[in-house]
């Protein structure tokens, strides 16, 4: 049998005992004029009303999608809006269970329903980001031959985890968080809504409001709590959600955060630039964010680290004691107890005098060195503690800085080409001000010329 988005059994038991479906089930939208949010992808002539058949006249026919978002934006139910409304062949696959058998099946009854009656095939395809790069391959041929319009989903930066090929033979959709206002507009619905709640339940306005909060922008996550805490106060015998019931029913907020997928790197990266720009509570949201996601605390110590030499340096020199000191304390003790000194670190950092002086000093070396500006080591710094180092002058003329009062040297330490370069450049910001004083001197002293 093929696969199909919702089989026939289960929608004929919907639509004989809708409340025994869940309430995000039921208020699923039948059309696409009944969907909340996403009015950038439903305008007239946009790819998706062309699936369902609006305005899919002539010889371009409708493109495949691949439809990306966060959870809860919709992208299951655009597909099951087309699967209702469009009159061609739809079949679904999830790619946690389906591999290249299945799709091959799908591929070879889609030829064949298209050969022997004309009829086109939509493929809805979820989590397509689980699918390896060799079955995405085997997607190609029948999304560059129009065999099946494919409907892709997927939560995952499609750029990193969607292959080329497949991208280029796609339109790729955006789909955005929701809008308060658009979750607003569904709970109220699914309050008076036949298939809802059918007003057995009021919902006042403090309640709504921490409801909006905790759903985070996921349709699901709101209708869901929303069905939990309808039920708890009907249980209660109460007329309305009160803000207590909704409280006990829902422990806890939805965070927008998945750390297997690209927001794990998008919050990581605004945690660090967070700190970069020293605010501290913008930081410790991005780190509460990554903690209640069940981040590994050793990577959050790692990126301080990184944070403490790449933006701080010797702005405060204590900075990366503080975050090596941090992850060692982190590898012990683990979560719970280590949100405290990752707060401890994260704090310590976003509050330090800032300077990328050593990141700069660094990408300035490395890039000379790439482009071929080496050069030999000066004879007189070359090793002398071998036999015939002399005859060859290794070590020859070298100055003991020891041996001086100032201990320091005039003598050239780097190769020909490279003896007037200057790479380090210190800023004035905290306790660099004594490097910069001291850079300045032992340039001076070193009879170097500025550059």
């Amino acid at each position: 049998m093929e696969p199909d988005l919702f089989t026939a059994a289960a929608e004929e038991r919907q639509e004989k005992d809708p409340a025994g479906s869940p309430l995000a089930v039921r208020m699923r939208p039948r059309i696409l004029d009944e969907v909340v949010g996403q009015q950038h992808l439903l305008k007239p002539g946009s790819p998706l009303r062309r699936l369902v058949g609006e305005g899919a006249k002539g010889p371009a026919g409708p493109s495949s999608v691949i439809l990306w978002g966060p959870p809860g934006t919709g992208k299951t139910t655009l597909a099951y809006v087309v699967s209702k409304a469009t009159n061609k062949r739809f079949v679904e696959l999830s790619a946690i269970t389906a591999g290249v058998k299945e799709v091959r099946a799908v591929i070879d009854g889609a030829r064949r329903a298209t050969g022997g009656y004309g009829k086109e095939t939509v493929l809805f395809l979820d989590e397509i980001h689980r699918f390896s790069k060799a079955q995405q391959d085997s997607l190609l041929p029948a999304v560059e031959n129009r065999w099946v319009t494919l409907i892709a989903a997927t939560t995952e930066n499609p750029y990193f985890s969607i292959i080329s090929p497949l991208l280029s033979r796609s339109l790729l959709l955006t789909l955005e968080p929701l809008r308060d206002d658009d979750v607003r507009g569904l709970l109220r619905r699914a309050l008076s809504d036949e298939r809802g709640l059918k007003d057995a339940v009021g919902l006042p306005e403090d309640t709504e409001a921490h409801l909006l909060r905790i759903a985070g922008g996921d349709a699901r996550r709101a209708l869901t709590a929303l069905e939990a805490a309808a039920g708890a106060a009907l249980d209660q015998g109460e007329s309305e959600i009160s803000l207590q019931t909704l409280e006990q029913t829902v422990d806890r907020a939805a965070v927008k955060y998945d750390r297997d997928g690209d927001q794990h790197y998008d919050v990581a990266s605004a945690l660090i630039k967070s700190i970069r720009g020293s605010d501290v509570d913008a930081a410790l949201h991005y780190l509460a964010r990554m903690i209640e996601a069940g981040e590994d605390p050793r990577f959050i110590a790692r990126r301080l680290m990184i944070s403490a030499s790449e933006d701080i340096g010797l702005a405060d020199p204590n900075a990366l004691p503080i975050a090596v000191a941090a992850a060692q304390a982190v590898a012990m003790i683990g979560f719970p107890e280590a949100a405290l000194t990752l707060s401890h670190a994260t704090i310590a950092l976003a509050l330090a005098p800032k300077s990328n002086s050593a990141t700069t000093a660094i990408g300035a070396a490395l890039d000379d060195v790439r482009k071929g500006r080496a050069g030999s080591v000066p004879p007189h710094l070359r090793d002398g503690h071998y036999k015939g180092a002399a005859k060859l002058g290794h070590a020859q003329g070298y100055v003991y800085p020891h041996d001086l009062p100032e201990g320091i040297a005039e003598q050239q330490y780097a190769p020909d080409a490279l003896k007037d370069s200057e790479y380090y450049t210190p800023t004035r910001h905290g306790a660099e001000a004594r490097y910069a004083d001291a850079v300045e001197w032992t340039r001076k002293h070193l009879g170097r010329k500025r550059s």
